[in-house]
């Protein structure tokens, strides 16, 4: 079930009455069979796979809580994570390292036949693994304790907003609001709607459009050259901003409507000084999820210079492979990965030295850091490495013929005045929500506004995203598929 669909548009609004009406003690059971019918809306045979991760760690964390050997409890750590990894490997990964063996081998001049197998891989899998991950450490680190009711917990796992593309929750700010008895707020619900609706512009109006562009030109590389492959790139940089974030406005929202609050996910990432900074504010659970769980049990800064930067490149690179089991996100963890490093080895942190002299953000290395991170997405959307290189490579021929190369490239695209106009406002939007955002929550900031002014606001918001959604639209949301 799509966030932007209409049968979602349905189970909402059913969601959210039966949930206020039942007594509070049973409110978590409402979130509980929603959920479950959210993710059984895909395929219902994948349930039971769910339900086995939340069993393993469910059991697991009692088991760490209960022994109170040292071995004992990391083994049943380790347990946890082995069991709950092998079945991400299998669904995620396996023809992936068949296939990687079997070229590798064939540089070697070794025929052998990659043994696949035929599964598709589970919505959401590696965002709810990950989740239950981290649930069980925090349990074996003593900082929170394992829950004894099950059914709550599978709420927790499960809890549909965030259950196929995050943000990553941790259990000790989701659980306890999971367990709480809610009140229905007005405020907080009207702001949720507020953001969904902000959500919904962005994926619908900003990203699908922007998509279309964006796949005209990488769904067949090799049929372009010159600007219109950097400017595919461009607008698959907006794309997935704006779908990515939009799906975690729309769940941070929804959330709310159900009076629990979800961890924000995104902070006008473009507009970082670094690429440190960068991924303080772009899918900030998972950045921070690979550093509390990858990054400093591997030692982090604590250890030796040169190991420190190993340590950077290896979790970026293993952030690379969560996203997909292709080379091309490999490379695109490593481009970021050797980004730390350098900022790392030039000034001793990735923070500008402005920065860190008088806190303010040096505006100057904004545009360096956006230019480097939409590079570095050529691997991400690029099918294969050849794409990735093909794209690279001639994505500045013709320009001894600046004119010409600029209005070549525009032109491949049929925008049109029409076209250009629609694409500057809505970039002019974002950005000035975004440069707005990082001083005060817009959101909060347009409901203090007067009834007029705020409803004008409301009005245009919704008229845009009805009459500016294009037709093909509909599309699912880019982060389902990792």
């Amino acid at each position: 079930m799509l966030f932007n669909s209409f049968s979602y548009a349905v189970f909402l609004p059913i969601v959210f009455i039966l949930y206020w009406i039942v007594p509070k003690r049973f409110q978590w059971f409402i979130l509980l069979v929603s959920s479950y019918y959210f993710y059984m809306s895909w395929n219902a045979k994948y349930v039971f796979l769910i339900l086995l991760i939340t069993f393993i760690s469910y059991g697991t964390a009692l088991l760490v809580e209960k022994t109170g050997e040292p071995k004992k409890k990391k083994f049943f750590l380790v347990l946890a994570v082995v069991s709950s990894l092998s079945i991400l490997f299998l669904f995620k990964y396996y023809n992936f390292l068949a296939v990687s063996i079997s070229g590798a081998a064939g540089l070697f001049s070794v025929q052998m036949d990659p043994l696949l197998i035929k599964v598709i891989l589970p919505v959401g899998i590696s965002f709810y693994v990950f989740q239950t991950i981290s649930y069980v450490t925090d349990v074996y680190r003593g900082q929170v304790p394992a829950e004894r009711h099950f059914g709550k917990y599978a709420t927790f796992v499960a809890f549909f907003p965030q259950l196929v593309a995050g943000p990553i929750e941790r259990t000790s700010s989701l659980m306890p609001q999971i367990k709480e008895h809610h009140s229905f707020s007005y405020d907080q619900a009207s702001y949720g709607l507020k953001l969904m609706a902000w959500g919904f512009f962005k994926k619908l109006v900003i990203a699908d459009t922007f998509a279309s562009y964006s796949d005209k030109i990488y769904n067949n590389v090799t049929l372009f050259q010159g600007f219109s492959l950097c400017l595919a790139t461009f607008f698959f940089t907006v794309q997935i901003y704006c779908d990515f974030s939009g799906y975690s406005d729309i769940a941070l929202g929804t959330a709310r409507l159900f009076g629990i609050e979800l961890m924000q996910n995104f902070k006008s990432p473009y507009f970082s000084g670094s690429i440190r900074e960068f991924w303080s504010k772009w899918h900030i659970s998972l950045s921070t999820w690979f550093k509390d769980y990858v990054y400093i049990p591997l030692g982090g800064n604590r250890v030796s210079k040169w190991r420190h930067r190993w340590n950077l490149l290896a979790t970026f690179m293993v952030s690379g492979l969560w996203h997909g089991a292709n080379w091309t996100f490999v490379i695109w963890g490593a481009v970021h990965g050797l980004a730390q490093v350098a900022e790392d080895a030039l000034s001793g942190n990735s923070l500008s030295k402005q920065e860190k002299r008088n806190g303010r953000k040096h505006y100057a290395a904004v545009i360096p850091v956006f230019l480097f991170v939409s590079f570095a997405w050529i691997f991400f959307r690029a099918a294969t490495l050849n794409d990735a290189w093909y794209i690279i490579t001639n994505a500045f021929t013709g320009i001894s013929s600046p004119l010409t190369y600029l209005a070549e490239g525009i032109a491949v695209f049929e925008l049109g005045k029409r076209g250009l106009l629609f694409c500057a406002i809505v970039l002019f939007l974002l950005g000035s929500y975004d440069f707005a955002s990082e001083k005060k929550d817009v959101i909060a900031w347009v409901g203090s506004q007067k009834l007029v002014i705020r409803w004008m606001i409301y009005m245009l918001l919704v008229w845009g995203i009805i009459f500016f959604t294009p037709t093909t639209s509909g599309k699912e949301f880019i982060y389902f598929q990792f």
